[in-house]
């Protein structure tokens, strides 16, 4: 049996145990973190099924405003495909375009082509500040958005006015054609616009919210009678959802990367991320700066002392660092036995000289040189060498 077999394992390595152990609280947290976001997004997901979709009967759905409009004559068609909502733009149809802004630059472009002295009325629901200025030339939207709900009309259009206070609010517009009708305003911005074509009959209607086409405020203030004026003025309505699977929401190459299908709240919330991460890694670098003292509570051995020191240089493979000491250590202990000033025991061309008159026999000055200034050791088993060489070299400095 060698010796390295009887001696007990001095390995820093953590084991497969010991990882788990430290690691199970963090995988738990995550487990947990993962489950929650996933039961969050099915709850989303369900309350935001069918929203503004006039088939759905969910509290965000419109099948309630559908519904009224057929009692009324007026019949409702959905189309999800741009080619379908260009086709009816015709004087007889009112085309509602429920989500403006999931529709693509050169896709406004072209529906705004064809709405444009159609003498049809075109109904957006809440289009934002590109998209609005694409599909209504000279309207723009403000980039603060009305935290009131419930607003009175204050315009001379005849729907708003027989409808009364509505819930509208949401995104506010200004515009620059001076026959429009500006309607609910909120601190002096409208919520709903109406502007007439040039020329022809046609119209187009902008809402800032789209509540008053839902199911579950349909039958608050005057939101029924206001939709139902709004979306009744023609016998059809053409109920416009676009999809991202239609094919012209393709751009002029007939292709669209991975970035254009993710809306622009991902981008916000990713630099967000982004700087987050920033932060908390600046938070918790290590500060630079002196070492201060603090006195341990209680008294440790030496043995112990040196051995937890020795374990941090081989797990950190620092045998440079170990050598280093070692030899630092043997220099400092060995010049004022050989008559040299401490300040000097770092310095060759005085300690060396000093220590080689001292042993007569042991070896030449590069010997001493290359033990007590060499480079580091290669290995373990080097490093091992070069401590039982200093030992041995201190024990013959201090033999009488």
């Amino acid at each position: 049996m060698t010796t390295e077999d009887t001696l007990p394992s001095t390995s820093a390595s953590p084991t497969a145990r010991q990882v788990w152990t430290r690691t199970r609280g963090i995988a738990l947290a995550f487990v947990l973190l993962l489950a929650a976001a996933v039961a969050i997004a099915t709850i989303r997901s369900d309350a935001q099924h069918g929203t503004l979709d006039p088939r759905a009967a969910d509290p965000k759905g419109s099948r309630a405003v559908a519904e009224l409009l057929a009692d009324r004559g007026v019949d409702t068609r959905v189309v999800t495909t741009l080619d379908e909502a260009r086709a009816a733009a015709t004087p007889d149809t009112t085309l509602l375009v429920a989500v403006p802004d999931l529709l693509t630059q050169r896709q406004q472009t072209r529906l705004r082509s064809a709405t444009a002295g159609s003498d049809g009325r075109t109904v957006l629901v809440a289009p934002g500040s590109s998209s609005v200025e694409r599909l209504i030339p000279g309207v723009t939207a403000d980039p603060a958005t009305s935290l009131e709900s419930e607003l009175a009309p204050d315009c001379a259009l005849p729907a708003a006015q027989r409808a009364g206070t509505a819930d509208l609010g949401g995104i506010r517009y200004t515009t620059t054609h001076l026959d429009a009708d500006q309607c609910y305003p909120s601190e002096r911005l409208a919520t709903l616009l109406r502007v007439p074509e040039t020329s022809g009959d046609g119209d187009t209607i902008v809402l800032g919210a789209p509540d008053i086409l839902y199911n579950d405020h349909l039958d608050e203030q005057g939101n029924a009678s206001l939709a139902l004026q709004l979306l009744g003025s023609r016998p059809h309505l053409v109920w416009y959802l676009p999809s991202l699977s239609d094919t012209s929401a393709a751009d002029a190459d007939g292709e669209r990367s991975f970035f254009d299908l993710l809306p622009s709240g991902w981008l916000w919330g990713t630099l967000q991320l982004f700087i987050a991460a920033a932060l908390a890694a600046l938070w918790r670098a290590r500060r630079l700066g002196p070492l201060v003292p603090e006195k341990l509570p209680v008294a440790i051995r030496a043995s112990e002392t040196v051995e937890g020191r020795a374990r941090l240089y081989r797990k950190a493979n620092a045998r440079d660092r170990a050598a280093a000491a070692l030899r630092s250590t043997t220099r400092t202990r060995l010049a004022p036995l050989v008559g040299v000033p401490v300040s000097q025991a770092h310095a060759p061309e005085a300690l060396l000289p000093a220590l080689s008159a001292h042993l007569h026999n042991h070896g030449d000055g590069q010997t001493l040189h290359a033990l007590l200034f060499g480079p580091p050791p290669s290995d373990d088993t080097a490093l091992i060498a070069l401590a039982d060489q200093l030992d041995a070299l201190e024990r013959e400095v201090r033999r009488p």
